[in-house]
């Protein structure tokens, strides 16, 4: 009776192993271990983070199930950046100020090195607008941006890309840039009781306002303060463009008939490690999905118009920066490649 159960179980066993091949065989993808693409944003509070979770599945798919996508969010966009950076992330939430920064190795970039690599042009995927607010009580004290030169003032959290953009605003003014940290849930507060004289406020596509700011719209009336027009010649000067944006962002009267914001190009950069082919399939795919995306988010719409324009544009902000090699196959194939710019390697 053992021998019988001896040759039963091997022969068990081998039809077990035929069986384990042959699934192998069939199913490859789904035997191997899947990669990993961790994808670094900012807050969870934040657009970034909101957008990155929503792109997940677009981003699996478009990899053919090889790869596992997570979200890791961060308490500043500049911490994403560092994130995939130094080797805790493979995308970086990032704009084009911040990368500015990074290639001149100023602000949270000064003396930093990177532990894998930095981050070259890889993907754009929407602009967002940053203006100035106070209290509507006492709006008459502020005519100018100048008026809040060396006030308390919130310019988003720190590390933000909103608060890197007002910061070059303020050098090309010569303007005091103080910064009082608070909880962004606490603005109405600091707002009524004095802590801060302005915050600033930012749209997503000129089209929705930033979620706490909505919470303080709801608790206080603000007036927005314009950039005189001396301001704007002077940010102009400075390479900036100024953007209108409509009042009916806020549900409330602002004071203006159009806002005048500064833009900046956000987008999720990578290294210039990661596969060509990745980056090139993850491309195709958003650009397959860009009137869905903008349906569903209304953040995507310049996007949607001009896929292939926003890319260029992200690279033409930090023209000196490395572009991803598999998003210089996707502008080549859609006529869009400036011979000018360096494709970047694994080494840059």
């Amino acid at each position: 009776m053992a021998i019988v159960n001896r040759n039963y179980l091997l022969a068990a066993s081998a039809v077990a192993l035929v069986l384990s091949v042959s699934a192998v065989a069939l199913h490859p993808v789904e035997a191997q271990e899947r990669k990993s693409i961790r994808w670094s944003t900012s807050s969870v509070d934040s657009y970034g983070y909101k957008v990155a979770a929503a792109m997940v599945k677009v981003a699996e798919e478009a990899l053919g199930g090889e790869y596992t996508v997570t979200v890791n969010p961060y308490p500043s966009t500049t911490g994403a950046m560092k994130a995939a950076m130094d080797g805790t992330g493979e995308i970086g939430y990032t704009a084009d100020v911040g990368m500015t920064q990074l290639y001149a190795g100023e602000g949270g970039f000064k003396s930093y090195t990177p532990a894998k690599g930095k981050l070259v042009h890889s993907w754009y995927a929407y602009p967002m607008e940053s203006f100035m607010a106070v209290p509507a009580d006492k709006a008459s004290q502020y005519k100018c941006l100048k008026d809040l030169s060396g006030k308390p003032t919130f310019f988003t959290p720190a590390g933000f890309m909103n608060w890197l953009n007002f910061q070059r605003m303020y050098k090309a003014l010569g303007y005091d840039f103080k910064h009082v940290q608070i909880d962004p849930k606490t603005q109405a507060d600091a707002l009524k009781g004095g802590t801060i004289a302005g915050s600033v406020a930012y749209t997503t596509s000129g089209a929705s306002l930033a979620p706490y700011w909505k919470e303080t719209e709801v608790r206080m009336d603000v007036t927005v303060i314009n950039p005189c027009p001396d301001e704007v010649a002077k940010l102009k000067a400075a390479g900036m463009v100024i953007s209108d944006v409509s009042p009916k962002v806020f549900a409330k009267d602002v004071g203006v008939k159009d806002i005048q914001a500064v833009p900046i190009l956000f987008g999720y950069n990578m290294r210039a490690d990661m596969p060509e082919d990745v980056v090139y399939k993850l491309l195709n795919a958003f650009y397959k999905n860009r009137d869905a995306l903008a349906k569903s988010d209304a953040g995507f719409t310049p996007m949607a118009k001009d896929f292939v324009g926003m890319q260029v544009n992200g690279i033409r902000a930090n023209p000196d920066i490395p572009v991803h090699a598999g998003l210089a196959k996707f502008l080549k194939e859609h006529k869009a490649w400036d011979d000018k710019w360096k494709i970047a390697s694994s080494g840059s």
